[in-house]
């Protein structure tokens, strides 16, 4: 008889509703040309482990007026979020599970680019696949600081992939 309580106690526990663990997932989108400026941004979703916030915002790096003045120089830039359209006609390139901690750092490095002072958007310096590049570099990632695609959200986010086997949505 006492033999059958271990066996018991294994079957419940086996069979038991577990609480599945909160994630946010980061996932990296370029939207192409075509009726929007090309752009680079990172999708958040899912939730914070230690605190229960639900996440599900992105965020990208642009300047404040997309305008022939870009070519120019530098002008203001803002952190924006796109909606679910904009998204929805973007390429996914791949997703990364964040610890709450690599979520907090990266929480913190969105406000940095936030809070850039004066004209923080160039396109030859600091535009959204900056952005990108140092959002990937921060998560742990391989990045070509040197690359030839930073006004090339698509290519760009490629040749991280390429960077780090193994990536994927």
């Amino acid at each position: 008889m006492f033999r059958i309580f271990p066996l018991l106690f294994l079957l419940f526990a086996t069979f038991s509703p577990v609480a599945a663990k909160a994630e946010v997932m980061a996932t990296f989108y370029s939207h192409d040309f075509g009726d929007h400026f090309p752009h680079a941004f990172v999708k958040l979703k899912g939730k914070v482990d230690s605190t229960g916030e639900q996440v599900d915002t992105n965020y990208g790096f642009t300047a404040v007026n997309v305008s022939p003045a870009i070519l120019m120089g530098s002008v203001k830039g803002m952190i924006e979020t796109k909606g679910d359209k904009y998204i929805a006609s973007s390429n996914a390139h791949f997703t990364l599970r964040l610890s709450d901690a690599e979520y907090f750092k990266l929480m913190s490095f969105v406000d940095k680019w936030r809070n850039l002072p004066g004209k923080s958007y160039s396109l030859n310096n600091r535009n959204c696949v900056h952005f990108a590049m140092e959002a990937a570099a921060l998560l742990g990632l391989n990045v070509n600081r040197k690359s030839k695609f930073f006004k090339k959200p698509k290519s760009f986010l490629l040749e991280v992939m390429k960077l780090n086997p193994g990536l994927k949505l």
